[in-house]
């Protein structure tokens, strides 16, 4: 019965992505040749009758090889039948049995004869088709020229469209000539059978449509196909048809197969294997197998599925290089999943590592028996073979090869052969296999390179002594250099131990950010510099005025100096707080830090405390001297940058450099104030010079 199209491409393809197959329109059977061929398909069946066998007059053509392809055979648009293509490799067999017949042969064929004949080689080949309950048989008939016949050559092909077959039906198809010059051939297919389910890709993930009626209750399975052991299996569940479920592409491996069959007695169950060939499915397999080793000599490889790999046992060296096969001695072995499998080893070691791998690369690795043993070991593995006559060798195995002991090789084991080989005599080495065949030793090493370093710390004294000799020739220029380094030193811990206290009245912004620039060039000097604008969040947190107490107290408690910077409104402010005590100061800003600390720095003045712990500065552009508060000058008042160096000088006190390194310092400080202080000068009047930039701007009162 004829069978939709797309069911027979549903039912053909592969998986997981549908192919779509040939379609032949026609009801003819037809054949076709290879070029250089000629082949006429006979009309009618033939009998199938193969015959007896009989001996080559000569060079015959006989058939070689059957390939089969599915194709559909179409009678309309969606009016399709399954069929099966059938192509014959051909060849010539057998010798001319008199050369002159083969010279006559040649002659026919040869074009530069006046009047050439049409020599060629043909024969007649029977093309027998069984599916049960029906047969077939066809007659093919091929001519090969003569140019092409050459004696166990193969010269083409014929193709034959087509026999009919049903889906899930079993095929056998023969070949042979008439008559027979050789044992037919033969060729069985299982085509598949008309499934319910279509496996197809959705992305990563694969998708399984369970193509079946509306309401139908059927049973679908996922199960793992192991051919070494029971099916196993991995999800179930009883669904109403039609049911589209999503597969994530982790969870594919080579025996994942499906199985779906109708909720009734005695159904038929269809079961696809979709994965076999899924590279995708391949790579998911060994990332699920996992090499578990099994004290004291036992292992097993788990896996979902049956793995066509080989275990082999190797040797690990301490450093980390590859791993050393032990095959041979050892032999390989197949792999067996999920069963408990034993090396025939007398003694376990932890070097002693399991290696599964494929033809293609190694797969997995596990040293065996780490657990229980410790770590690697600096051992040397030695090898011995035994002769027929009781005569026996030694070597060791090595990443460059399997070094005998006693030759002379550049190689660790041959420099400590000999010790290696009474090391073995002695019976100092763990024996880890033994039969008649050799033997494997596992040797210590810790004590010879116990030895090597020996060597290598005497040769670190000697290199040292060598080197204090040299300094002693050179003590003079040592000593002064120590000097010098000494002087450095202890200049820059004094330094470092001078902190500063910059006290100032924030004016305006670019006033603040000549501030910011004066703090960070004293920062380099170095200084340790405290100003409220590197401590705004602390300065918001504890209020202004117990900022400044606690700055002040550490400040003084350290040696330290406290600068007062000032500008028209710090002056202003000054004056605010020295006018008569029946008239209140204004109130300022709460996180001003300088009208907050008038309170505790006037008292010093107006009490004789402050030289020596405070020191005034004022910018010769922003202010004229005399501006500056008479009680101030009590302490050292300086223009900046016209008198940086005497500034710099009594800032950092007794830690002061020489003339010349502090003028090049000041010359570093005032390049650095120069762009910050051409912002603040503006000429009279000008727009943007902000509050208190004149003179008489500041008087606040």
């Amino acid at each position: 019965m004829p069978v939709p199209w797309f069911l027979l491409s549903l039912a053909l393809g592969r998986n997981p992505v549908v192919l779509s197959l040939e379609r032949v329109v026609g009801p003819q059977d037809t054949a076709r040749c290879s070029p250089g061929l000629s082949c006429h398909l006979w009309d009618g069946d033939v009998l199938c009758l193969p015959g007896s066998l009989v001996s080559a007059p000569g060079p015959v053509l006989v058939p070689t090889r059957l390939q089969t392809e599915l194709v559909l055979r179409c009678h309309e648009e969606t009016d399709c039948d399954l069929c099966v293509r059938v192509a014959i490799h051909l060849a010539v067999q057998g010798y001319w049995e008199d050369p002159e017949d083969e010279e006559k042969f040649r002659r026919a064929a040869d074009p530069e004869l006046e009047e050439p004949r049409n020599a060629s080689l043909q024969a007649h080949i029977v093309l027998s088709f069984q599916a049960y309950p029906t047969a077939h048989c066809v007659l093919l008939e091929v001519q090969v020229p003569a140019a092409l016949v050459q004696p166990g050559q193969s010269v083409g092909s014929v193709v034959f469209d087509c026999f009919e077959a049903a889906l899930g039906a079993e095929v056998q198809i023969w070949s042979y000539t008439q008559p027979r010059y050789q044992k037919e051939l033969n060729l069985t297919q299982q085509l598949p059978a008309l499934p319910w389910i279509n496996v197809s890709a959705d992305g990563e993930d694969v998708r399984l449509v369970l193509d079946v009626s509306e309401e139908q209750r059927f049973g679908l399975s996922l199960y793992w196909n192991q051919v070494q052991g029971p099916i196993k299996p991995w999800w179930h569940s009883n669904l109403t048809g039609p049911q589209t479920i999503t597969l994530n592409h982790t969870d594919l491996v080579p025996c994942l197969c499906i199985q779906v069959w109708p909720l009734e007695p005695d159904s038929v169950r269809t079961s696809i294997c979709p994965f076999r060939e899924d590279p995708r499915a391949h790579r998911n397999l060994w990332r699920a197998a996992r090499l578990q080793l099994l004290p004291p000599l036992g292992w097993r490889l788990d896996a979902p599925c049956s793995l066509p790999a080989e275990a082999t046992l190797c040797w690990q060296p301490l450093d980390g290089g590859p791993c050393l096969s032990l095959v041979p001695p050892l032999p390989r072995e197949n792999v067996t999943v999920n069963k408990v499998l034993e090396f025939p080893l007398l003694k376990g070691h932890p070097n002693v590592c399991v290696q599964v791998s494929t033809w293609e690369k190694l797969q997995l690795q596990e040293c065996l028996w780490a657990d229980s043993l410790g770590p690697r070991k600096d051992d040397m593995l030695l090898v011995e073979t035994r002769g027929p006559q009781d005569n026996g060798s030694l070597c060791a195995l090595e990443p460059s090869g399997c070094t005998p002991l006693l030759s002379r090789a550049s190689t660790r084991a041959a420099r400590l052969g000999e010790q290696l080989l009474q090391d073995v005599q002695s019976g100092q080495c763990l024996q880890l296999w033994d039969n008649d065949l050799g033997a494997l030793w596992a040797c210590p090493m810790d004590k010879y390179i116990h030895q090597r370093w020996a060597l290598v710390w005497l040769a670190c004294l000697l290199l040292a002594a060598v080197l204090f000799l040299l300094l002693l020739l050179k003590m003079s220029r040592v000593k002064g250099w120590l000097r010098l380094l000494k002087e450095n030193i202890r200049a820059g811990a004094a330094a470092r131990s001078r902190a500063a206290l910059l006290l100032y009245s924030a004016d305006d912004a670019s006033f603040e950010r000549l501030v910011g620039a004066l703090a960070s060039a004293l920062c380099q000097l170095p200084l340790r510099v405290a100003v409220d604008l590197w401590s705004r969040r602390d300065l918001s947190a504890q209020g202004a005025l117990a900022w400044f107490h606690a700055q002040r107290r550490q400040t003084l408690q350290e040696g330290g100096v406290v600068v007062l910077l000032f500008s028209p409104g710090a002056v202003a402010l000054c004056r605010e707080w020295l006018q008569d005590a029946t008239s209140a100061p204004r109130a300022h800003d709460p996180h001003d830090a300088f009208a907050a600390s008038l309170s505790c720095v006037l008292p010093d003045f107006l009490q004789g405390r402050a030289p020596g712990r405070y020191v005034g500065a004022y910018f010769d552009k922003l202010l004229p001297a005399d501006a500056v508060p008479a009680l101030f000058r009590s302490v050292p008042v300086f223009s900046l940058p016209s008198q940086l160096p005497d500034f710099l000088g009594t800032l950092q006190g007794s830690a002061a450099p020489r003339p010349r390194r502090l003028a090049e310092r000041a010359e570093q400080v005032s390049r650095a104030l120069q762009p910050a202080l051409d912002s603040c000068f503006r000429p009279p009047g000008a727009p943007g010079t902000g509050r208190g930039m004149g003179p008489e701007a500041g008087d606040r009162t």
